[in-house]
């Protein structure tokens, strides 16, 4: 499936019918008076959270959405029907702006959280209602008010606990591959992922977190540079980062180098995201100049307060050691936010 995280869309709520301008005429009844029903309202429009999509694709296909109008008012004082409410589902990370001021309208991150984005157009009073004593025949009528309408501009950040970043064949395909049931695209050369998957990862026997390999990031990403821009706020809602680092001669540049430069390109991108917790991870343990070259990048990450786990993805060592630790950090911070949430009176 073509993974699309930012979209334009037009959404229209349903206009008001028009109320009834009918008088009673019925044999033997003289002096029926005005009879003429309200015209219905328009329907609204709501967002609602789909936890199954995972893509904003749809509306690539469809730009204009419209809810239903309300009918007009009839004779005998018959009410229009009222509109439909049109429900457009998103999925789960939606952050939805109006696009002509930039005003942020919803963020959607629960299971079917559902808001009310536009209100329907009120329908106009039927002749009925304008009877007085000094008025006993009005002709008047009031047509309905237009429903709210307005240009959106959604954009995906993906739900994750685990955000695996780190410079192209760094093994983060591999890892998530070897973690989870996740089949993303390996090969042996650059940017072989160009979108971001999610993988289910289980421990602990029927514990799970969720794990989003994000495309590789190289200098200049913040600015624009590879796929970098576009791609860099996905990681922004996970709790904590696996930094993949590479030791092989395959991969270009100092490996300490590279790492300091990919968490420059975070901080840059949003100064927030070192504030998270983040772990080491060697990859390709299985190549021998990659298991020689470990004893003496160690020492640069435990000064700096980096826990490191060398693995192989292919091979699985060090694998389920990493999950068990990642598992415990994301169990521990959730115990401290259950905390917190106890405690805010």
């Amino acid at each position: 499936m073509k993974f699309v995280d930012e979209v334009k869309i037009h959404v229209k709520a349903g206009d008001g019918g028009r109320g009834c301008l009918s008088f009673r005429r019925e044999k033997f009844i003289p002096l029926g008076g005005p009879d003429g029903g309200d015209g219905g309202h328009g329907g609204d429009v709501y967002l609602r959270v789909e936890s199954n999509l995972t893509t904003l694709l749809d509306f690539r296909y469809r730009v204009h959405y419209k809810a239903e109008r309300g009918s007009h008012g009839m004779g005998k004082n018959r009410h229009g029907k009222n509109g439909a409410p049109l429900v457009i589902q998103v999925p789960p990370g939606t952050l939805v702006y109006d696009q002509e001021t930039g005003e942020l309208l919803a963020d959607l991150t629960e299971p079917d959280q559902e808001v009310l984005l536009l209100k329907g157009g009120m329908g106009g009073r039927g002749n009925a209602r304008f009877a007085t004593s000094t008025n006993r025949a009005p002709r008047h009528v009031q047509p309905g008010t237009p429903g709210e309408e307005r240009w959106l501009r959604m954009e995906l950040k993906l739900l994750a606990d685990v955000g695996l970043v780190g410079l192209p064949n760094a093994g983060k395909s591999t890892l998530i591959s070897a973690a989870s049931a996740a089949r993303p695209k390996i090969a042996d050369y650059p940017f072989t992922t160009l979108v971001p998957n999610l993988g289910v990862v289980r421990y602990g026997g029927y514990k799970t977190f969720v794990m989003a390999d994000i495309p590789g990031l190289i200098e200049g990403a913040s600015e624009g540079h590879g796929l970098g821009t576009r791609f860099l706020k996905h990681v922004e809602r996970t709790d904590l980062f696996l930094h993949l680092v590479d030791l092989s001669s395959m991969q270009e540049g100092d490996p300490l180098h590279n790492f300091e430069t990919i968490n420059k390109e975070l901080e840059r991108h949003n100064p927030q995201l070192l504030k998270k917790t983040q772990i080491v991870v060697l990859t390709k343990t299985d190549i021998t100049e990659v298991r020689e070259r470990i004893e003496g990048v160690l020492p640069f990450f435990e000064a700096r307060g980096y826990r490191v786990f060398p693995i192989s993805a292919v091979t699985g060592d060090g694998v389920p050691e990493l999950v068990s630790a990642v598992g415990g950090v994301l169990e521990a911070r959730r115990r401290l936010q259950a905390g917190e949430a106890n405690d805010t009176p």
